[in-house]
Order: C-alpha cells, then structure tokens, then sequence
C-alpha cells in the first residue's frame, strides 16, 4: 500500500491505541522496527492526556540564540516558504523542527500564535527539540513533544524548510508518516497502517493473558512461565 491508499480515517484508528502499542504491534507485522525507527531522547509532552496524534511530517530546523545574518527580505522570504510547506502535501500533518543551535531552545519559536497557525494549516502536532511557551494560550488539540519550556523567542527563526531532520533521536523525512503521543514518536510504514489495528488488537489480547496470571491470586513463577510457554507456541 503507498500513501495515497492511506485514508484519514485509517491513520484515525490508529489514535485508539498508544504509542507504545503501535510499537509493539508494528515489530509484530515487521520485526526489523524493534531497533529503529522511534523517539529514544527526553521531551515535555505538552499534553499528556491527550489521546495520539497521527500525521505527515513537515520538517524544518530554526535557531534562535543569535540574530540572523539574512537580510530582513531574505528571512521573510524564507519564513513564506516555510508556512507554504506547512500547508502543502497530504493532511493531517505533524510538524518536525530541529533547533540547530548548540544549545536548543534558547528562544521559542512556538506559543500561542504559531500553534494556532499550523492548526489553522492542518497540522495535529509538533515534535521539537527546541522550545515552546505561551502554555496557557497554546491552541488546544494540538500536542507537543519538546525539548524545554522558554520564557523568550529570542531570536527564534526558520533558517531551512524541509529536508531530514533529527529529533530526540528519530530521524524524520517530509511525508513520513507519524504516531506520536507522551510516550514519544514512532515512523509508520504506510503499508502496515491497515493492518496495525488488528496487530495491535492481537498484542493487547496476549498481553491480557500475562496480566491475568500476574494480577490473580497465587501468581507464582511457574504459572507465569506456563503462561508465556503457552502464548509463544501459537504465537
């Protein structure tokens, strides 16, 4: 299956299960995934009880501890290009943006305005190592995971759009597909999305069987073993 098959209401069933699940289930359909492919640094989640948000990455990087040597032409010219981006391409959207500066997130690209701006361009999230502020004006519905919470912008600019990027360990592509929640991120082949809620389904059910023993009364080793033995001969 490639991108175009992929529907809104595919990548919404998706939203019923957290990320770890989906990791979970992905190594299932694709066992090269249990090693790549996912968030491994620290972040603030934004909004921790917020169910997941799944989207098409827009990539970009900033920085923001120093004034820009463009010329003022040349950053307004670069920041349209950068919102053209944003609304460009497959909806919904997540937002990727990698601060370049040796110490990201001395000033805050993002607050109240620019999270309502890329609600208004479709996007469901951002994933940053930079910073973020403005939490109590933030867009609602629209999850962060980031680096830190700043007081500033600073100098707090676009200086790319688009390309790959690396965030918290996750390297991004434009057009990757995303599922993200306070667990962290994860990279969705788009030819798994119709297959990992089943998948997902299967790991929960099997799950249910270990915690059945584990939670009941008399658990013992034994019983636990037996279980696992049991679960890996149909599985």
């Amino acid at each position: 299956m490639n991108d175009e098959a992929v529907s809104v209401s595919d990548l919404d069933a998706l939203t019923a299960f957290d990320t770890p699940t989906i990791c979970n289930a992905l190594e299932r359909l694709a066992p090269k995934t249990q090693g790549r492919g996912y968030t491994t640094q620290p972040f603030v989640c934004g909004f921790p009880q917020m169910k997941p948000v799944v989207g098409y990455a827009r990539t970009g990087a900033i920085r923001s501890a120093q004034p820009h040597a463009l010329s003022a032409s040349a950053l307004l010219a670069l920041q349209d290009d950068y919102y053209r981006s944003i609304d460009a391409g497959r909806k919904p959207s997540l937002v990727v943006i990698q601060d370049l500066d040796a110490t990201p997130g001395y000033g805050a690209f993002w607050g109240e305005v620019q999270s309502a701006i890329h609600v208004g361009l479709g996007a469901r999230g951002l994933i940053t190592n930079g910073s973020v502020r403005d939490l109590d004006q933030w867009a609602p519905g629209f999850q962060f995971l980031a680096g830190q919470i700043s007081a500033s912008h600073a100098y707090a600019k676009p200086v790319s759009v688009g390309g790959e990027v690396d965030v918290f360990g996750l390297h991004v592509r434009p057009g990757d597909l995303i599922h993200a929640d306070r667990h962290g991120a994860v990279i969705l082949p788009p030819g798994l999305v119709r297959a990992l809620p089943d998948a997902a389904r299967e790991v929960a059910a099997r799950e249910a069987k270990i915690l059945a023993v584990a939670r009941g009364p008399g658990c013992t080793a034994d019983k636990l073993i037996d279980v696992f033995h049991r679960l890996d001969a149909i599985h």
